[in-house]
């Protein structure tokens, strides 16, 4: 299946390619850790259980993938995909490291090389907001999710309590770019991630998003730490679970 190359994907493959080795440890202060908790979080609302099939896309380091990997146990199986092939060097080797079976490989969550129906969860995490057309996104990752099953998604927001929303947007623009250039010596990569974060829809705003795909039967969004970080939980529908030839008779 080939992959969409636009401008803007050719420059977000290469700036994630200039912090990919430093990108764990970036997060880990960024965040003081709190990321990992989010993802635990986002495991457990998914449902994923002891035997579950699950895709992990824009996967990066793995972190989200080997999440799932523990609740699906070894008769479930996950796989982690991103389209910068520098991000997912380390991938392996930490699920190795946990004596964890996950398949990663290279793919474009906007023309992913599976099969329909293929999995129980299809999972993003900090990913969306960098895809260039995120509704073609969510309709791909509802062609390859059985019907009924979820996919879930992890994504920065903006606080709406006045004093925590004060101090995030402060911390985010000021301290955060600078931080994670000293961490990664790449300064501009930070100040992109911060405004993509800021000016994409969150809460209600993203589930229009989701609506306008026509991939989903239900979606419902949880805030985490105050609405820094908001979870998604979408349900496949049915037709998306049919073939490509079966989608336009319809």
């Amino acid at each position: 299946m080939q992959n969409y190359v636009g401008p803007e994907s050719v420059k977000i493959k290469s700036m994630f390619s200039t912090v990919a080795a430093k990108y764990d440890r970036a997060n880990n202060i960024l965040s003081v850790g709190i990321h990992h908790l989010w993802r635990k979080s986002l495991v457990e609302w998914s449902g994923a259980r002891n035997g579950s099939a699950v895709l992990d896309c824009a996967t990066g380091t793995g972190d989200l993938a080997i999440e799932f990997k523990k609740a699906v146990g070894h008769e479930g199986s996950v796989i982690g995909t991103d389209f910068c092939a520098d991000m997912l060097t380390s991938a392996p080797q930490k699920a190795a490291a946990l004596r964890l079976d996950i398949k990663f490989e290279t793919a474009d969550v906007t023309a992913l090389p599976f099969a329909d129906a293929s999995f129980d969860v299809v999972s993003i995490s900090f990913g969306i907001r960098n895809v260039q057309d995120p509704v073609k996104a969510l309709r791909e990752m509802a062609r390859v999710c059985k019907p009924g099953g979820r996919v879930m998604i992890l994504e920065f927001g903006q606080p709406s309590i006045p004093v925590v929303r004060e101090f995030y947007q402060f911390y985010s623009e000021k301290a955060l770019p600078y931080l994670g250039g000293m961490i990664t010596g790449n300064t501009s990569a930070y100040k992109y991630l911060q405004s993509s974060s800021a000016r994409f829809p969150c809460g209600e705003e993203f589930l229009d998003l989701v609506r306008a795909s026509g991939a989903y039967s239900t979606s419902e969004f949880r805030k985490f730490s105050f609405g820094v970080c908001f979870g998604y939980r979408l349900v496949a529908a049915s037709f998306f679970g049919c073939s490509a030839s079966e989608k336009g008779s319809s």
